[in-house]
């Protein structure tokens, strides 16, 4: 086990959470000497890791290692094979594999299973439930090859970047392990310990040749990789690398300081500018946190009013049905809650309310937003700005109650990532945030509320 951890601790900076229950399932394996029907699924943005803990593991348990994606897969004959009958017949992906890696008990990984598809040649998601079900799979029939062939000794894993597209009787037989995104520090380690040496090596380079300054590593972070993952990040380092291959070919210099003034010069304008829309409290707009299939992101919601009798509401941004239903109920809450309120009694009754999520280009859904729509329509009536430097998610009913939501960790990270310090959570959420690594939670002032009335005690300036 002391090899497992090493490797792992090696390959991978942080995700202890992860790393931890790796081991254990290691653990399991090598005390019992079979996989014991385990499958594991690692869930989490592009970049952060997957496949590598894939390789880890492998390494971890001296076994072979295959991956091949599912992503588009519409045949289930790639899984289970064609019969020797057809044209071009041959066995499916799993027996392909072992033959490449001429072992029974190799590591397999089947990349992107949340995008695999249907299509009139059959159903691939359901022929691997046969490939990935511990009761079936000790007799999987493959059609090319005609006989029964145990797959019980392999240790399948498995990738996505969301579990809402995976069908439930597949995602009922793994065991699920989410790997969040990134923040801030944390990618600079990673960099500097993973990333520059492994592109120094890559493109040739001595350590002295290229030496890239904190602070520009910073801003390559900040400005140019804001992604959950390192992907982009391993990429902007990789066109320094590039840049100063061709410079020494030019005979402009043999070693270079990047600084944080000539980045830009390697990398050109930044991709991603201040996520702050406003340098003033405006009333009738309010912070919200979202969760992506690429990490956290920051998003604000804007509320105005037109004068018309009989009211009316509608909302844009190209809002998905979760979030339209999201607005709907903030809209009919807040209603109810300004009509008897005194001296605003007829304020939605005179005027037609327009709700608008910014970054119209960008489809938004999920059920968080609840909370932070509805402060957008209540600070609009009461004509009362929301106080600077607050973020908040929540999903919202028609009484007030405020529900608990997922992604508490992207969200913080997003939060961090604009400098927004002070945060409001379900109260239901309370647990998630405690288990937060330290690092994260530092200098966060939080606020855990149960109602909309809770929320709205924190909302507002004295």
């Amino acid at each position: 086990m002391h090899k497992a951890r090493t490797i792992l601790d090696n390959d991978h900076y942080g995700l202890e959470e992860v790393k931890k229950l790796i081991l254990e399932i290691i653990s399991t394996i090598i005390k019992r000497g079979r996989i014991s029907g385990t499958i594991i699924c690692l869930v989490g943005p592009p970049g952060v890791g997957k496949t590598s803990i894939g390789k880890s593991v492998a390494s971890a348990l001296n076994r072979e290692f295959f991956r091949f994606s599912l992503g588009g897969m519409v045949d289930e004959a790639e899984i289970k094979g064609h019969r020797r009958t057809y044209i071009g017949a041959m066995p499916g992906k799993i027996i392909q594999s072992l033959k490449r890696t001429g072992t029974s008990n190799p590591v397999i990984m089947l990349d992107e299973i949340d995008k695999i598809g249907t299509s009139f040649r059959g159903d691939p998601a359901s022929a691997l439930l046969e490939v990935l079900d511990p009761e079936q799979n000790r007799e999987f029939l493959d059609h090319y090859l005609d006989v029964r062939y145990d797959l019980s000794r392999i240790l399948f894993m498995t990738t996505a970047n969301q579990l809402d597209t995976i069908p439930r009787p597949l995602l009922d037989r793994m065991e699920v392990i989410k790997l969040p995104g990134y923040i801030l520090k944390e990618k600079m380690e990673i960099a500097q310990k993973y990333l520059i040496p492994r592109q120094l090596e890559e493109h040739g380079l001595m350590a002295d040749e290229v030496v890239i300054e904190d602070t520009a590593l910073l801003k390559i972070i900040d400005s140019y990789a804001r992604e959950a993952g390192v992907r982009n990040l391993e990429n902007q380092i990789k066109k320094i690398m590039r840049q100063v291959n061709l410079k020494q070919a030019e005979g402009e210099g043999v070693n270079f300081q990047i600084d944080e003034e000539s980045v830009e010069i390697f990398l050109g304008k930044p991709t991603y500018l201040s996520e702050e829309l406003y340098e003033r409290a405006i009333p009738g707009v309010a912070l919200g946190l979202a969760w992506t299939q690429y990490g956290g992101a920051t998003l604000y919601v804007e509320a105005s009013s037109i004068l018309k009798k009989g009211g009316g509401f509608k909302q844009t941004g190209q809002l998905g049905d979760i979030m339209k239903e999201s607005a709907e109920i903030a809209y009919s809450f807040i209603h109810s809650l300004i009509d008897n309120t005194a001296g605003k009694e007829s304020f939605f009754a005179d005027r037609f309310i327009h709700l608008h999520v910014p970054a119209g280009a960008t489809p938004k859904d999920g059920p968080s937003a609840g909370i932070t729509m509805a402060l957008a329509l209540h600070s609009l009536a009461v004509v009362k700005p929301v106080r600077p430097g607050l973020a908040m998610t929540g999903e919202l009913t028609l009484t007030g109650k405020v529900l608990p939501v997922g992604g508490i960790r992207e969200k913080v990270i997003a939060a961090r990532r604009i400098g927004v310090m002070e945060l409001i959570f379900p109260k239901d959420n309370e647990k998630d945030f405690a288990d937060l690594p330290e690092y994260i939670k530092e200098g966060l002032s939080t606020h855990f509320v149960d109602y909309f009335e809770d929320v709205l005690a924190v909302a507002y300036a004295d």
